[in-house]
């Protein structure tokens, strides 16, 4: 580090040069402009690391004191927004040290001390990130609490279950919502894994190699709340599996947030019309009055491509380069700080939404009594009756082809013409026929049943709250 603030290039590094870096060079490998995000946590780095330097004799307590005194300044300045930030200070590291500089003297360039930028950004995403994590997932909480609390509302509700999107089996709503919670459930544990294994502070690897000062590391590790120091000052300031392994957690969330708008923009369909969104929640048409348009469920559709993208670039931009830090890793911010608004407020819509979706049992029993939804319970009624399944599965098979041909379900056929394709079938058939018999029946921990359904919300409710 240059041992002025302000020799001819404007740099903290400028000794090393003899002319001042090009303006649109300046622009073009600064990064202010968005890594100003990280303002908060490189300050409670430094505050950590000055605390740590004091203790291990570095620094005095008088500088100590000053250095705490000028970053309160320099944070209320960034939050009142009047900081002014310098791009041929390049980064959010030198504007900050530039202006506690500026503050406190020769204090704020001690600072310093037995660390780099390598190490300090390294710390300072990690933070970044584990309460970006912890924010996402008090979303995800919301919105998991409402789908539960819509399962026990909607129970007993049948609607169609489908495979290849045509009707299979009856199902409740209730049940399918808790589908989209056991989605979720696994998105929460990614997200816990991905902040627990990142949870170990980089901060005195400096450059690369460590430092020759008697530092520390394991009370700013503390004093950060990591778990502990990391172990190999090469990999420290080079790794960002953290930042990768986030934003596969996060893609996968959004793949799966994906789904679930995907399905209400198909029930929200005239077609379908199997639930209401709060007009709140959805536009209407420029030229269609009469158009109620799911937009938010639409643009979380979208959005969750725009994160896939973002794992992509970041693989992709860790895939060549060699040990220790490049310029490249730059480039690792962006495509980060997108995907946690992204996922963020994706959570957050949904978690308002979904508690006031409505479901509409009508159409929903109305489709669930097409394509006879029931055939398969016809098939289970001829096997405990003592049928060999292939040969119940061959009757039942041609009972849906005669109630096609009379253009009814196979639910509605007589028992004399169910019994003429089999004699085990007797009146009891009808019992299990039916939408809510057919539900019913699957009465086993993970089945539809509804008193099924309400025992997994009660597990999911005690589960989230544990």
């Amino acid at each position: 580090m240059s041992s002025s603030l302000d020799s001819h290039t404007s740099q903290t590094w400028g000794g090393r040069f003899s002319e001042a870096t090009d303006a649109f060079v300046q622009e073009f490998t600064g990064s202010y402009s968005f890594d100003h995000v990280l303002a908060h946590y490189d300050i409670q780095g430094s505050r950590a690391h000055a605390d740590m330097l004091a203790a291990s004799g570095i620094l005095s307590n008088e500088d100590l004191s000053d250095i705490h005194r000028g970053l309160t300044q320099v944070e209320d300045e960034i939050a009142s927004g009047a900081f002014r930030w310098q791009v041929e200070l390049e980064d959010v590291h030198m504007n900050i040290e530039a202006r506690l500089t500026q503050l406190i003297g020769d204090a704020g360039k001690r600072l310093h001390t037995g660390r780099s930028r390598n190490d300090q950004v390294a710390t300072d995403i990690r933070l970044y990130l584990r309460a970006a994590i912890e924010s996402i997932r008090s979303q995800m909480t919301r919105l998991r609490t409402g789908l539960i609390d819509q399962a026990e509302r909607y129970a007993d509700t049948v609607m169609p279950g489908f495979t290849h999107l045509q009707v299979a089996q009856p199902v409740t709503f209730g049940h399918h919502l808790l589908a989209w919670n056991e989605m979720l459930a696994r998105d929460d544990s990614r997200l816990a894994d991905c902040s627990s294994r990142m949870n170990y502070c980089p901060l005195g690897s400096a450059a690369l190699a460590g430092t020759s000062y008697n530092i520390d590391r394991h009370m700013t590790a503390t004093a950060l709340g990591f778990q502990a120091p990391t172990e190999n000052s090469l990999d420290s300031v080079s790794d960002r599996d953290f930042a990768i392994e986030f934003t596969s957690a996060a893609a996968i969330t959004m793949m799966h947030l994906s789904r679930m708008a995907e399905e209400m923009i198909i029930w929200t369909s005239a077609q379908f019309d199997f639930v209401d969104l709060p007009d709140r929640f959805c536009t209407g048409s420029s030229i269609m009055p009469q158009k109620k348009n799911p937009d938010v469920p639409e643009l979380i559709r979208g959005k969750a491509g725009r994160v896939q993208g973002h794992l992509v670039a970041l693989i992709t931009l860790m895939k060549g380069q060699p040990l220790a830090y490049n310029k490249d890793n730059q480039e690792d911010k962006e495509p980060v700080f997108d995907a946690v608004r992204t996922v963020h407020d994706s959570l957050l819509a949904f978690a308002d939404l979904i508690p006031a979706m409505s479901a509409k049992p009508a159409s929903m029993r109305r489709a669930a009594s097409l394509g006879h939804p029931t055939a398969t319970d016809l098939a289970d009624y001829l096997v405990r009756k003592g049928v060999a399944f292939r040969d119940a599965h061959e009757i039942v098979g041609t009972a849906v082809g005669i109630a096609e041909s009379e253009g009814v379900d196979v639910a509605e056929l007589s028992l004399e013409t169910l019994q003429n394709l089999s004699t085990d079938i007797t009146d009891d058939v009808f019992d299990v026929l039916t939408l809510e018999g057919s539900v019913a029946a699957r009465d086993h921990i993970g089945g539809t049943a509804p008193k099924q359904v309400l025992a997994a919300a009660k597990r999911a409710r005690d589960a989230l709250n544990s």
